[in-house]
């Protein structure tokens, strides 16, 4: 399967730690900020209890969920400490200030 880039907005529509989403069919993708302008790309839910990632703490390299404050890797997608589990992460890169998310095609 081969992925394409697409355009989702600009860098500056998704606050420092926090996040924006998208739609891809019936799936949401989240696509966060860290607080040093990295940018990074999961499903919108989390492994635990499909809780809305989007709606949680960005902080380091992680977001932790608002329903359980489960820890999850925004680059991985795989829950952290003793927690079991991922989400999907898609691949996103920065171009000046234009986002592009990496979807399959």
């Amino acid at each position: 399967m081969t992925a394409s880039w697409v355009a989702i907005g600009s860098i500056k529509d998704i606050p420092r730690q926090g996040a924006r989403c998208v739609k891809n069919g019936d799936m949401t993708v989240a696509i966060f900020r860290t607080a040093d302008d990295r940018v990074f790309a999961l499903e919108d839910k989390c492994p635990h209890r499909n809780g809305p990632l989007s709606q949680g703490i960005v902080h380091g390299g992680c977001v932790t969920c608002p329903l359980h404050n489960w820890v999850i890797s925004l680059e991985t997608g795989e829950a952290q400490g003793a927690d079991e589990g991922e989400t999907r992460a898609f691949p996103v890169k920065l171009e000046g200030e234009t986002v592009f998310l990496a979807l399959a095609g």
